[in-house]
């Protein structure tokens, strides 16, 4: 049987002011762990974009997805030889900062609010890609 590529979608959280939610990933997390990243989750099947999104954050994070915009999509490889392989729709989500909190504590250990350009030490191999294409949104619309 041929591996197939996933869907996932990908979604940078914000507050509408410029700062990106991201998660510190834990122990238990798939890969990376120790890694600053925003998040992710597959594509359930009879699923549409926005409802993978918002249940996504509300698992990750325990908040409502505020307003959900696509912002680019990715085809993302992995190793060489390609170890994984996924599309990535990515979002930019405005959630509530005061409802955020670690929903999943088994796969993240610390969330945190940064400016795109005051990032932590440490962020997942994937992050840059998905925080470049939500700056290019927010310059767009002046955040």
């Amino acid at each position: 049987m041929t591996p197939k590529p996933s869907v996932s979608c990908v979604f940078v959280c914000h507050d509408g002011a410029g700062r990106v939610l991201l998660a510190r990933r834990g122990t238990g997390a798939r890969d990376e762990p120790g890694a600053w990243d925003c998040g992710a989750g597959a594509l359930e099947y009879g699923e549409t974009f926005e409802a993978a999104v918002a249940r996504e954050v509300r698992e990750e994070y325990s908040a409502a997805a505020l307003e959900i915009e696509t912002i680019g999509v990715r085809n993302v490889l992995r190793g060489d030889p390609v170890s994984s392989h996924w599309v990535a729709v990515v979002f930019a989500v405005r959630v509530d900062p005061a409802e955020v909190a670690i929903g999943e504590p088994h796969k993240f250990d610390e969330l945190g609010w940064f400016a795109p350009g005051r990032l932590p030490d440490r962020t997942h191999s994937q992050l840059p890609e998905s925080l470049a294409l939500f700056t290019a949104w927010a310059a767009s619309r002046r955040l």
